[in-house]
């Protein structure tokens, strides 16, 4: 168990980080940062803008700068991108300045949630199957490293998955005080 008053989401695109994120914040009282929307309101522009325009690498960079930004923070709700992992600095941000949960989603989940969402540069173009196959590769392990607790995805509703997280959460998260 990490004690922590912060509780941290990571997971693949399409796992319900943000829309989990937000009732889990509602339900522990704890203010919700999305760390795309933090990227997006300092740079002005969205996320898609500053990857044409700055590339993978200016995007990650950016994202790291906020996430160390936002991870400092005491008594927070941090729900992260797929790929905030994928920098070794962010993982030891995350796992010793807060709880970590890992949703999980299965590829069929991914593809059937994200169908419409064309605002993902990642999943532009073809093959968005192989796409996440392959970001599950690289980025399953770094997931497990960091995660306090695993929640496995389910075919259910946002409302649905939020009550079973709260339950996982509240079994084994030793909340901490905000300082």
């Amino acid at each position: 168990m990490n004690p922590s008053c912060n509780l941290f989401i990571v997971g693949p695109t399409g796992a319900g980080k943000t829309s989990i994120g937000r009732r889990l914040a509602a339900h522990y009282g704890l203010p919700f940062v999305d760390l795309d929307q933090e990227i997006e309101r300092h740079c002005g522009v969205p996320v898609s803008t500053v990857f044409e325009i700055e590339g993978e690498a200016g995007f990650r960079q950016r994202e790291s700068q906020l996430l160390d930004e936002c991870s400092r923070r005491d008594g927070v709700l941090l729900a992260t991108g797929g790929g905030a992992v994928l920098d070794p600095a962010n993982r030891r941000h995350l796992a010793e300045r807060g709880y970590v949960v890992w949703l999980q989603a299965t590829i069929e989940q991914q593809l059937e949630r994200l169908a419409r969402d064309t605002k993902r540069p990642l999943l532009a173009g073809e093959d968005r199957r192989g796409k996440l196959d392959a970001m599950r590769e690289t980025r399953a392990p770094l997931y497990r490293e960091i995660a306090d607790l695993t929640v496995s995805g389910e075919h259910e509703n946002v409302a649905a998955a939020t009550e079973r997280c709260i339950a996982l959460i509240d079994t084994h998260w030793n909340r901490t005080q905000a300082a």
